[in-house]
């Protein structure tokens, strides 16, 4: 991965959500779509530091799939592909 947080950031790619269809059968058009809230964490930061300077652990680690804020964090295009970096704090759970 070239994109490597600072601090308590997380690079979080969105899973495509492959549901198109409402239950009564009416095809949702791409621009219709809501975001999707849930991601897989990509890359961790080092962590936020307290007040005498010692790193604070992340909670999440590479790997994981996450639920985030609906408006958190900054859309970057990396490479054709898009991610989200979003602060520790706006992640709101883990998806097993």
């Amino acid at each position: 991965m070239k994109l490597q947080p600072l601090g308590d950031r997380v690079v979080v790619k969105a899973t495509e959500d492959a549901e198109s269809r409402t239950p009564s059968g009416l095809v949702i058009p791409d621009t219709a779509k809501e975001k999707p809230q849930i991601g897989e964490v990509i890359a961790v930061g080092p962590g936020a530091r307290d007040d005498d300077g010692d790193r604070i652990p992340m909670e999440v680690s590479v790997g994981d799939k996450v639920l985030y804020s609906k408006f958190a964090g900054t859309e970057v295009k990396l490479d054709a592909d898009e991610y989200l970096v979003l602060s520790e704090r706006d992640l709101l759970a883990v998806v097993n």
